[in-house]
């Protein structure tokens, strides 16, 4: 009786995440998700991705949800395993990425009783999730199968918007959690199902738009600040709107419109180089404003942060307050699609063309002065693989950064271009874990090929994330930069510290990545010179490559500074 009751409920959670456009599940198996797994793997609206390890699970599901712009289920059992998709939840919050976490939990009467493999999974994530539901457990008398199709519906409209994100359901099963095979009949097959629907516009309220169309009006000096943003900023309307008001568009890597055939003659691309010069104070703007979250770059939050007399206007989704600096004087909330055509069709007047101007003379000559430096460095320097990435990657191709070093250099040295690329990372917490199966979910989306730029403290957080990318037959292109250690803390206070520095903050970690690499069935190879990038950039269908980069982390430390001051000089001169 309770075997049958935990199959029907189950089958009516798969039925309901079906119906509401879920198309991927990734299951990592275990005793009390049986029923869950079964009812996946039984089935075909849904793909379920096999995985071993519920950490890296997490973040492949999570790069999936990314790319695919669909909410991605997560299947564990109880205990620590529903502990360990944690930090991709945090990722998930942060990033607004749907995904839909099932965790099989104990029976009610089995908890705070010493039971084993049983944790308290109520409230688990905490302020992480949009919504959370303890389930009843499956045969009781409020547990019809309707109730838990029902849920899965609701989950997936809860983790779409208006804010998208992570939700979690936990889902008790009792023993014995599955019927003997003569008596486990074949589930009736589903019938056609159609997508999720898209997300309904949210246009800004009257009084908030009129309130920024007034400080737009008294504008002189305007910008737009295009942030990291999941799935990309709207690119056509917010270039309508920056070539409306005559306004320099600071365009992030992550932001989606520093890379695309759109028209970018706006698109400002190597700040983050000539900011840094003290002379970037005569640049201050009177009114800003901010699309996505805050940038990449120090020194353009440094720089936003010193305009202490401007108008900020920010423009963002109901229930988020993405302004860490407090910054902003106005708040538009609202899609920015919505946003941005609503204050493109309220702008009027003609603007002085010599502020823009000014940004991209400056910006030419930095980005010229960087992308020159990088390709005659004579040493292996980081900053020269982005540059190496965008000539040989095809169009459609995703980028997919490392944090710390990677992602900075991206938005260091990643010219605007109109060859599409994506760039993707997982900026949301910032996080070095997780990062090898984030790349991979963004391949399995197979949207094109992609090539992940990381260093070697961060692949060693997820070298069991490689697993997944051979079980499956992924292509991933890793380029490992090893510099034998974090660079980042060069960058750091810590440095000047030398006595501490180098075991406690530089960590080097001193592994044989080609012998990992052999391990997990995953190719390796020592890039000898830079000659040799573009064809192992080439190499599409191979599965996942490792092609490794070693470089000095002091040296890359004086390279870099050595760039960004010859681009400030150059846009300043």
């Amino acid at each position: 009786m309770v075997a049958a009751a935990n199959t029907a409920a189950a089958r009516a959670l798969v039925e309901g995440l079906a119906r509401a456009g879920v198309r991927d599940a990734c299951v990592t198996p275990g005793s009390r998700s049986t029923p869950l797994t079964v009812a996946l793997a039984e089935q075909d609206a849904i793909r379920p991705w096999l995985h071993i390890d519920e950490r890296s699970s997490a973040f492949f599901a999570l790069g999936l949800a990314r790319a695919s712009g669909r909410p991605v289920a997560l299947v564990c059992t109880s205990g620590t395993a529903a502990a360990n998709y944690h930090p991709a939840v945090v990722e998930a919050d942060l990033s607004r990425i749907p995904l839909i976490v099932c965790t099989a939990d104990r029976p009610p009467h089995l908890r705070n009783v010493g039971a084993s493999q049983t944790i308290d999974q109520v409230g688990l994530y905490g302020v992480s999730v949009r919504h959370e539901r303890d389930l009843p457990a499956p045969g009781s008398p409020d547990a019809p199968p309707e109730i838990f199709a029902e849920s899965a519906r609701h989950a997936v409209e809860s983790a779409l918007g208006p804010l998208p994100g992570p939700v979690h359901l936990n889902l008790p099963f009792d023993e014995p959690l599955i019927e003997p095979p003569g008596a486990h009949h074949a589930p009736a097959a589903l019938p056609t199902l159609s997508e999720a629907p898209p997300a309904p516009p949210i246009p800004p309220a009257p009084d908030a738009l009129a309130a920024a169309v007034e400080a737009l009006g008294r504008s002189e000096r305007p910008i737009i600040v295009a942030g990291p943003e999941s799935g990309g900023l709207p690119v056509q309307a917010i270039g309508d709107l920056a070539r409306a008001l005559g306004a320099p568009l600071l365009a992030d890597p992550l932001s989606g419109l520093r890379t695309d055939p759109h028209d970018r003659t706006h698109i400002i691309d190597a700040y983050d180089a000539f900011l840094r010069d003290p002379r970037a104070d005569s640049l201050a703007p009177d009114c800003v404003l901010r699309f996505g979250a805050a940038p990449t770059s120090k020194a353009l939050n440094q720089f936003l942060a010193r305009a202490t007399d401007a108008t900020h206007v920010l423009c963002d989704l109901p229930g988020s307050n993405r302004d860490p600096d407090a910054l902003a004087t106005h708040r538009l909330t609202a899609d920015p699609h919505s946003a941005a055509v609503a204050l493109r069709e309220a702008a009027s007047g003609e603007r002085d063309g010599a502020w823009l101007a000014q940004w991209r003379g400056r910006d030419s000559r930095a980005r010229d002065a960087l992308s020159a430096y990088a390709l005659a460095a004579s040493d292996p320097f980081e900053g020269r693989v982005v540059v190496e990435l965008q000539r040989a990657l095809p169009a459609g191709a995703t980028i997919f950064a490392g944090n710390s070093m990677p992602v900075r250099d991206v938005d260091s040295f990643l010219a605007s271009d109109g060859k599409p690329l994506s760039v993707a990372s997982n900026r949301g917490a910032n996080g070095i874990d997780g990062v090898v199966s984030s790349a991979l979910g963004h391949a399995a989306a197979g949207l094109g090929p992609v090539a992940l730029l990381i260093g070697d403290l961060s692949l060693f957080h997820d070298l069991n994330g490689l697993w997944a990318g051979t079980r499956h037959g992924l292509d991933l292109t890793v380029v490992l930069i090893n510099n034998g250690g974090s660079a980042i803390f060069h960058y750091l206070p810590q440095a000047a510290h030398e006595h501490v520095f180098e075991e406690w903050f530089a960590t080097p970690s001193d592994i044989d990545f080609a012998a990992a690499a052999r391990a997990y069935g995953a190719g390796h190879c020592l890039l000898g010179d830079w000659s040799e990038l573009p064809g192992e950039l080439a190499r599409t269908g191979q599965g996942v490559r490792i092609v490794e980069i070693r470089t000095d982390r002091t040296r890359n430390l004086e390279m870099h500074e050595e760039a960004w001051a010859r681009a400030g000089e150059a846009a300043w001169t």
